[in-house]
């Protein structure tokens, strides 16, 4: 009997102190936050996972809340490298535009603006300025697509994920820490990644708005303790730790990252317990916005974790078999509903102004497409007035089917535009801008804008109804002045573009009828009465006391435009591409009053009516890596105009091919023709930064070019000789604009060489008949 007690007495001793490798150990992963260097977490579960240690539970927060809510919701350390690693990332990260998820329909033209300030107005004219955060639009929709599947399998539990799971936010007015434990996982995982001055926070379905976990606990050991009490903790830091001295050498290097992380909680090394494992990859050199070092951060967090695997085997003894992990992982992923979209909700405005919205979703038949969603989701962003809306993927089982929902609020119903361009030459200029909508059962607005300065000047207003529909569309009656001076334009090193002054004026009251059938595309139906107003001389000795000749043209015209366009920049593109094609027909009268050096010294009028085709494309194609960039470009107009009562209203009113930025400045005879077909090539070199060199390169033919002959217009039959333009320069892009000095040539006898700098865009409103 004895004998026995001693036995069952050390066995029993035994359990007490083997029991960490006897009974099953739970591993408990923690992840911090630290902005762009979270991805390292992902190299860490590569390993750990590679080498079958175990993750029972997992809390995050910020970007570590992102790592691990997609390992929770069953994405393998491989097919999360892989979605960081795919382009899409760096646009969500960034706020910038898919190029290939953009409706131009809303667009105008390109205009000179450097700054847009909105300001979200009320009823009761109180205003409310917007803050210029990164743009989440496609950041929101990428976590509701990603996580919907497993928040439906899980039935919004988060002890009941692929790995139970728990994310932390911050409510600053009561500055609480809130652990997040069910629920939206995709809003749960938004909240914790709401940085202050980076990321704007949501608005939840309780009214609440949740920031950024590591305000006040970056490294939540704590609360892993408190929610799953686990036998051992694997923590992983990526975000700050305090310095034993000031750092002399890398302050102004840290002060960048400063802001963001003001108040955030620093980690303490020692809270994994005397037990736990503490992962510290070394990210010193990295900033917390580098998201495009993905693979390094990867690396370095993989390397880190090998470094501490002998520790991590020691440990924990447990071992998980990665055929059996893979095996549950797809039958997790498998076990979500289907994909089938059944409704659509917007929320957050007035019951006509949230109808408005819903009808920017189209369906097919009972039911929607993920691309149909999509496709709604970025028609409604298209509008800044809509650009701070959130959307919502949840499975309703009553239903049978996913319900999409966005919470919209009004972002910017007042927005101003301020630009202004700098130049070498006498073509300075000043922009601005006001625009204020009003949202009912449609959207309306109403906007003007003026351009001043000595070579250009015109005002524009206009009023515009969007309408929302299966295709939506717009309505804008308004009307245009603009006014061009080309006398003594020639500038640095360059001879006036003409030695007799030319002065245009056009005025046009009319409108467009538009839709976007398709991301990028836009199709637009011109109609307008114009008047247009030239005043030159015949000839090229002009006194102070001569009297121009006049020469107006006034009628209608009708046009109807394809356009499709994601160049990244509206001035010195070097991705993407456009084309646009336009066919318009004009009727009118021109009218001729001779001035004193005319040979034709009777008034007289002649009708004229011609169609004219344009056609103009241009792509650019990336080269190492996107370092370089090559652009192609071509441009082909036919046209039926006659000639007119002299060779210089001839001109005046032909269309011109500008294929520089200071083309449009410069009237050049060659550079005008009823036909012609040009080809370009353009080509940008990065030098250091945001400091760039680029080229361009054309030539062009006319057909049946007009000649002079006793200050009437002769037709010279059959092609021209081949007209070369060229450039090439330095390019710093800065916030107000380009930066740009360029050396130009031009294929014309008054304007040969030259050299033109500007600061700011070079942009002009079309004329009444381009």
């Amino acid at each position: 009997m004895l004998k026995l007690i001693r036995f069952i007495t050390l066995v029993f001793i035994l359990i007490l102190h083997g029991a960490p490798q006897l009974r099953a150990q739970r591993v408990g992963l923690v992840l911090s936050g630290g902005g762009a260097k979270g991805l390292a977490h992902i190299g860490v579960l590569k390993q750990l996972e590679a080498n079958g240690i175990p993750i029972d539970y997992i809390i995050g927060t910020s970007m570590g809340a992102v790592v691990g809510a997609m390992y929770s919701a069953g994405y393998s350390p491989r097919e999360i490298e892989q979605i960081v690693l795919s382009p899409e990332f760096q646009y969500w990260v960034s706020g910038k535009q898919l190029q290939d998820k953009t409706f131009n329909y809303l667009t105008a033209e390109p205009d000179p603006s450097a700054l847009r300030l909105g300001v979200a107005l009320d009823s009761a004219l109180r205003a409310r300025v917007v803050p210029n955060l990164v743009n989440d639009l496609n950041l929101n929709l990428a976590l509701a697509k990603l996580l919907a599947p497993a928040g439906a399998t899980s039935g919004y539990d988060f002890d009941r994920l692929f790995v139970p799971y728990r994310c932390l936010a911050a409510e600053i007015f009561t500055r609480t820490q809130v652990v997040q434990k069910s629920g939206n996982l995709a809003d749960a995982v938004r909240n914790s990644m709401a940085v202050p001055l980076a990321f704007r926070p949501i608005r939840n379905p309780d009214g609440r708005y949740l920031f950024d976990g590591g305000i006040y606990n970056n490294f939540p050991t704590d609360v892993m303790r408190r929610e799953f009490q686990p036998d051992i903790i694997i923590g992983v830091n990526v975000g700050d730790v305090s310095f034993k001295k000031y750092p002399f050498q890398q302050d102004d290097k840290l002060l960048t990252n400063a802001l963001v992380f003001l108040g955030a909680n620093v980690a303490d090394t020692t809270s994994v317990g005397k037990n736990g494992i503490f992962i510290q990859p070394a990210l010193e050199d990295i900033g917390s916005t580098e998201f495009d070092r993905v693979r390094t951060l990867i690396g370095r967090g993989d390397t880190a974790t090998q470094r501490k695997l002998a520790l991590i085997r020691q440990r924990i003894g447990r071992r998980v078999d990665t055929v059996e992990l893979q095996r549950r992982r797809l039958a997790f992923q498998q076990a979500a509903p289907a994909p089938r979209f059944v409704q659509v909700r917007v929320q957050g405005l007035r019951p006509d102004q949230n109808s408005y919205a819903e009808k920017f979703f189209r369906r097919q038949g009972s039911r929607y497409s993920l691309d149909d969603l999509e496709e709604g989701y970025y028609r409604l962003a298209a509008d800044d007035y809509f650009r701070n809306i959130y959307p919502r993927i949840r499975y309703d089982p009553a239903q049978q089917g996913y319900v999409f929902s966005v919470d919209a609020q009004q972002n910017n119903n007042v927005a101003a535009e301020v630009g202004f361009a700098l130049s070498t030459r006498p073509i300075d200029n000043l922009y601005f801008g006001i625009e204020f909508k009003y949202l009912r059962s449609l959207l309306y607005s109403v906007g003007a804008n003026v351009s001043l300065g000595r070579f250009y000047n015109g005002a524009q207003g206009n009023f515009r109804v969007n309408v929302p529909g299966r295709v939506p569309f717009f309505v804008q009656p308004q009307i245009t002045y603009n006014q061009w001076d080309y006398q003594n334009t020639g500038g640095l090193l360059g001879r006036d573009a003409l030695s007799t002054p030319v002065r245009q004026q056009d005025t046009k009251v009319g409108g467009q009828i538009g839709i976007s059938p398709r991301y990028r595309a836009r199709v637009v139906l011109d109609l307008g009465a114009f008047y247009n107003v030239d005043n030159y001389s015949n000839t090229t000795d002009v006194s102070s006391t001569d009297v121009l000749a006049r020469t107006s043209l006034r009628g209608g015209t009708a046009a109807i435009r394809f356009a499709r366009n994601s160049l990244n920049r509206k001035q010195y593109a070097v991705a993407g591409r456009r084309y646009v094609v336009t066919l318009r027909g004009v009727t009118g009268t021109e009218s001729f009053t001779p001035g004193t050096a005319s040979l034709l010294q009777t008034e007289a009028s002649r009708r004229h009516d011609w169609l004219q085709l344009r056609a103009t494309y241009e792509r650019y194609v990336s080269l190492r890596g996107e370092k370089q960039a090559w652009g192609y470009f071509g441009e082909l107009m036919a046209s039926s105009q006659g000639r007119f009562l002299n060779y210089r209203s001839s001109l005046t009113n032909a269309p011109v091919f500008a294929p520089l930025v200071d083309s449009r400045t410069l009237f050049l005879d060659n550079y005008r023709s009823a036909h012609y077909a040009a080809a370009g090539l353009r080509y940008n070199q990065p030098v250091f930064g945001s400091l760039e060199w680029r080229s361009e390169l054309y030539a062009h033919v006319n057909f049946n070019q007009l000649t002079e002959v006793n200050q009437l217009a002769e037709l010279r039959r059959g092609f021209s000789r081949p007209h070369l333009t060229g450039s090439t320069g330095l390019l710093f892009t800065t916030p107000v604009g380009p930066l740009a000095v360029h050396a130009v040539y031009y294929d014309d006898p008054n304007h040969r060489f030259a050299v033109y700098g500007h600061l700011g865009y070079i942009l002009f409103r079309s004329r009444s008949l381009e």
